[in-house]
């Protein structure tokens, strides 16, 4: 398979039309997220807030407390009904989109929570914490179904694949961890990059992955054969996000070199 890429910068505009800027926090934004829809996204702070926002008309939707220093990396449920958050007293809070309360706390009774993912089909949440520590929730019962202590260091992210048998974790201790969710059985641990992994995503097509480094580097895995299939080099400063598009024909990463680029991937 032939990999290409293009750069994008921020400021360029040259493939990226600029639409908003979405405007109302008080602090530090932590973490963005969007429904499976595309209509609403939802960004936390350090000001303690969850707000939602509109995408067609860039408007604030509303504004969620999520009570002083308690919400970080979010994420919607699959069906768009609830936006979970990690916290600092090692809950995960689920809030109701209509409500914009809190409905439901799920307690790993550890600490600092630094990644949250749904399950693609609903049945899970899964959170990774500043220990090392991963918790998978079973989101009917609201019970902890599994604990895993595989990693060393704090997790930064974590996603399951599409068909949401696999559970992939990265970390400051460089690794990336695959686990069978159903058994939590660790399947492989993956090596490659050369400082802290700051995000996963997982490929729609369910075979790859995609993390992305301090080392400044954006790495494509396979998952089945758990071995790296290519690695892109564009980024001249730690790499904090990456991510797929919705057909996998994509990836975005992003960094503190202040760039965005777009690899163009094969399918």
């Amino acid at each position: 398979k032939q990999w290409y890429q293009r750069r994008v910068t921020i400021t360029a505009g040259d493939f990226l039309d600029y639409r908003a800027t979405l405007k109302g926090h008080q602090l530090g934004v932590v973490s963005v997220t969007i429904n499976a829809a595309g209509t609403v996204a939802a960004s936390s702070s350090l000001d303690s807030t969850i707000k939602l926002w509109d995408l067609d008309s860039s408007k604030q939707i509303k504004s969620i407390d999520a009570g002083p220093v308690d919400c970080w990396t979010v994420a919607f449920s699959p069906d768009g009904q609830y936006i979970g958050s990690g916290s600092h007293s090692g809950k995960i809070n689920l809030f109701g989109i209509e409500s914009g309360k809190l409905e439901q706390s799920l307690d790993t009774r550890g600490k600092f929570i630094m990644s949250i993912a749904y399950s693609p089909d609903g049945h899970y949440i899964a959170c990774g914490g500043i220990d090392g520590i991963v918790c998978i929730f079973d989101l009917a019962t609201g019970k902890l179904l599994h604990t895993l202590e595989g990693h060393a260091m704090p997790i930064r992210s974590l996603t399951f694949s599409p068909d949401s048998q696999l559970l992939t974790t990265c970390s400051d201790d460089t690794s990336i961890k695959i686990y069978d969710v159903q058994h939590a059985n660790l399947i492989g641990t993956l090596s490659g990059h050369g400082s802290y992994v700051l995000c996963v995503d997982f490929c729609p097509d369910n075979t790859h992955f995609a993390t992305s480094s301090s080392d400044r580097k954006v790495k494509v895995w396979d998952a089945g054969m758990r071995r790296c299939v290519h690695t892109f080099t564009e980024h001249n400063d730690q790499v904090w996000g990456v991510a797929y598009n919705e057909n996998g024909s994509k990836l975005v990463s992003v960094s503190d070199d202040k760039s965005v680029v777009i690899y163009e991937c094969p399918i």
